[in-house]
């Protein structure tokens, strides 16, 4: 990219604040009892070189921790990778490097096995942080992980047993990794692979890890231009989704039209069939560059073994991210999806596609929209302009799949500030059940998760 993308929404902040007996509005559901954690890029300096690139500023974890009804504490702290450690005058942290790949991550933050582990994909491993934050250091597991982990995982919910999927661009394949409830690593396995493609995220069902082998891959004559994230769309290379069945036994491939795909909303298997929801790129890193390659839309894929052929649905065609649902439905059946539309992120990574400029102004409002996949309906709740609007991410508190709250952070322009503010997932658009006022602005960031005690 040219320019960077640090800017508006994005726009890093310089301090780690700690601050307690954080004001809220409404009143915090009894089931809160634990941690909202978000990350995200948050370059220590603008003037280094890899803060031209959205991908690659040094992750900060942000924590919100609720307990009877009291928002406790808010903190914000920067993961402690070697480098980041030297620059802040702090000793190094012990742990293991993969590959000479030391980065502190900035995609997601996930609780196993009551520990908290910021994660990042590409070869590089996790930071354990403690409850408070505070980076302890990082982990291979034990000495489980053969080499580094990935940003997404996929929890189980029958088994408790977290999936991921992890690659690297030394690699002539991609790696199943199954680590059990209590952290350790219980199976490995890799899965042959040419041209060292990206693979962001994965899906799981009952039967199947359903991966994506899609056309980025590594692109070596961008590395030796020194481009900061050497990955590029690459013509040459096919588009298909494969179905490694868990039980064990070779991978099915199955050819799909030339995509990329971020982020997955679910897969569940149908019958003989696979059910697939997706956010869907037309193309992404044309050139290597984040913002070329068209807006993202919510898409289905069902993938027929029989046949050999997998149909595609649009689902959804607004400009929409980050998806998730309520985790309980991971791998299974599911009728509802949450996404947000945020207009800072849509600046960065679809600036330049034709016709959005014809829009009316509501359609690059900060909005979180709640899918209802069986009905083919949403429902919309706007926040405003400036809001940049965050992933929700859904808390359960009865048994139903919608009987519960959805939460995300979002900027309050007027106080330039973050609130974290909860939704009832049955009343979408009603009223907040409560704000959280933070005492400090949260960027747009990546993934995050709840972490109840």
């Amino acid at each position: 990219m040219t320019t960077t993308p640090f800017r508006d929404g994005f726009a890093p902040v310089t301090e780690e604040i700690t601050a307690f007996d954080l004001e809220v509005t409404g009143r915090i559901p009894a089931v809160f009892n634990g941690r909202f954690l978000r990350n995200g890029p948050n370059p220590l300096s603008l003037d280094d070189p890899h803060a031209s690139h959205l991908f690659l500023g040094e992750g900060m974890v942000h924590g919100v921790r609720l307990r009877d009804g009291r928002a406790e504490w808010y903190r914000n702290r920067w993961v402690r990778s070697a480098d980041v450690a030297r620059r802040l005058g702090e000793p190094v942290r012990p742990g293991p490097v993969h590959a000479g790949m030391d980065f502190a991550p900035n995609t997601h933050v996930i609780g196993l096995a009551g520990r908290t582990f910021a994660t990042v994909e590409a070869g590089a491993l996790p930071y354990e942080l403690s409850y408070e934050l505070e980076t302890i250091g990082s982990c291979d597991f034990g000495g489980g992980l053969p080499g580094g982990f990935a940003a997404h995982t996929h929890a189980d919910p029958v088994t408790g047993e977290l999936h991921a999927v992890a690659y690297f661009f030394g690699w002539d394949h991609h790696q199943h990794l199954v680590l059990g409830p209590d952290g350790t690593v219980r199976q490995v396995r890799d899965i042959p692979i040419a041209d060292a493609p990206m693979l962001h995220d994965f899906a799981l069902t009952e039967r199947y890890v359903v991966l994506y082998d899609l056309p980025v891959t590594f692109s070596m004559e961008h590395a030796q231009k020194g481009t900061p994230l050497p990955y590029a769309w690459n013509e040459a290379h096919g588009a298909r989704i494969g179905l490694l069945p868990r039980a064990g036994g070779e991978t099915r491939w199955f050819d799909v039209e030339p995509c990329w795909v971020f982020h997955t909303v679910n897969a569940y298997d149908d019958g003989d069939e696979v059910v697939v929801d997706v956010i869907r790129y037309p193309k992404r890193f044309v050139d290597a560059r984040l913002d070329a390659g068209g807006a993202p839309t919510l898409d289905r894929w069902r993938v027929d073994p029989a046949s050999g052929k997998v149909s595609q649905t649009r689902l959804d065609d607004r400009s929409q991210e980050f998806p998730r649902i309520d985790e309980r439905r991971t791998g299974l059946p599911h009728r509802y999806g949450y996404t947000a539309a945020a207009r800072e992120l849509n600046d960065i990574v679809s600036p330049h596609d034709t016709g959005l400029e014809d829009l009316p102004d509501e359609a690059f409002d900060n909005t979180l929209i709640k899918h209802d996949l069986v009905r083919g309906t949403q429902e919309a709740r706007q926040f405003g302009r400036g809001a940049y609007v965050g992933e929700p991410v859904f808390v359960p508190e009865g048994e139903a799949e919608d009987d519960g709250y959805v939460m995300t952070l979002v900027n309050d322009p007027d106080r330039g500030a973050a609130d974290l503010v909860i939704v009832s997932a049955r009343d979408f658009t009603g009223e907040p059940v409560a704000t959280v006022h933070l005492p400090a602005r949260v960027p747009l960031g990546f993934h995050g998760s709840w972490i109840a005690d």
